[in-house]
């Protein structure tokens, strides 16, 4: 049950049989559902003196509790987020009262940061959900689980509670989530490139199936950038199948990605580490330019201004931290992807 107390809302509960012998865990096996109240919620409020076993305060997590022990929480009601709603159009693909799917547009950027205050996907939901937000870390604020870069369109999935959040961390942090881009690359890879395989962390799996395999790590020198290592970084797996050469010979291709792991840049990086780098990226494509002898001068001219890196979010798959029903969603490319490819398909 809960009740209003100075701004405070009180869950009682009663520990069940055989319960974990540590606080922490018994109180998250057996809080109630409708409190609302993740593992890590549950351990911040042991910390903050908010959690009475038998009518006495215990701030240990550690502490042993027993079947029938009478539990109290006394929990803060959440407070407004610092950062503003703003009336922005969002393409919501699928949302309930756990979570929400949005279909991003490239040129958002998802969290408010110094060179980004507003305009973000953050202060459109914050419109858009309103008291639907039960709060996130004791804001109200949507739980931002995992990003996709300004310039980059497609699907993200975001929590509207803490539960839900914390059960979405904890699914990208195991590499459970099913995650495909579609990308538009220079050059088309292929297992008979002898280049490719004189490339350190690149192979091929059955299938022609690119697989890159390296760490990585902030660039040396260009804090702004990520580069590949070998020595240190974090570990990161790309994987890249060709979905359509273009040109006569082939010059460029739409590439399907899936991600193992989810990295800062991870495929913009993985793919110029290869040579075959985005279409349009400022950052890690170069001054590279198609052959006017393999594709018409449309295609050579499309890819030379295209204005963002040719990156898609296109697939996006989870288990619903709540329902635990399996979702899978699916975002068509975006009007600009879909020109480009159609003029890189033009014949010469």
């Amino acid at each position: 049950m809960a009740s209003e107390v100075n701004m405070m809302s009180l869950v009682e509960f009663t520990i069940g049989a055989a319960p974990p012998p540590r606080l922490d865990k018994a109180l998250a096996r057996d809080v109630p559902d409708e409190a609302n109240l993740s593992r890590s919620r549950l351990g911040k409020l042991i910390a903050d003196g908010a959690v009475a076993v038998d009518g006495v305060m215990v701030d240990n997590p550690r502490f042993r509790v027993s079947e029938g022990a009478e539990i109290a929480i006394s929990v803060p009601e959440s407070v407004e987020s610092h950062i503003g709603p703003e009336a922005i159009p969002l393409d919501i693909v699928f949302e309930d009262d756990e979570l929400v799917v949005i279909n991003k547009p490239a040129g958002m950027v998802v969290h408010p940061a110094p060179g980004s205050p507003s305009g973000t996907l953050v202060n459109a939901l914050i419109h858009h959900c309103g008291d639907s937000l039960s709060g996130v870390g004791g804001q109200k604020r949507p739980g931002i689980v995992h990003r996709i870069d300004k310039e980059t369109s497609g699907l993200l999935v975001v929590a509207k509670t803490d539960r839900a959040h914390h059960g979405l961390a904890e699914q990208f942090e195991k590499h459970t989530v099913e995650r495909h881009y579609m990308a538009a690359c220079y050059g088309v890879p292929d297992q008979n490139d002898p280049r490719l395989r004189g490339i350190k962390g690149v192979s091929f799996e059955p299938g022609n199936i690119l697989k890159v395999q390296t760490l990585l790590g902030r660039h040396k020198t260009d804090r702004q950038k990520q580069a590949v290592s070998f020595a240190s970084g974090r570990h990161a797996v790309t994987r890249v199948r060709v979905v359509e050469p273009f040109g006569t010979p082939p010059a460029a291709a739409l590439v399907d990605c899936w991600l193992e792991t989810g990295r800062t840049h991870q495929i913009r990086v993985h793919l110029a580490h290869c040579g075959h780098a985005l279409i349009g990226d400022p950052v890690y494509g170069g001054k590279r330019k198609l052959s006017p002898k393999a594709l018409a001068a449309q295609g050579v001219e499309a890819a030379q201004q295209f204005s963002r890196q040719a990156l898609h979010a296109a697939t996006l798959g989870f288990v619903h931290p709540v329902t635990a029903d399996v979702l899978r969603f699916e975002a068509d490319l975006p009007s600009d992807m879909r020109e480009l490819c159609a003029n890189l398909r033009r014949s010469v």
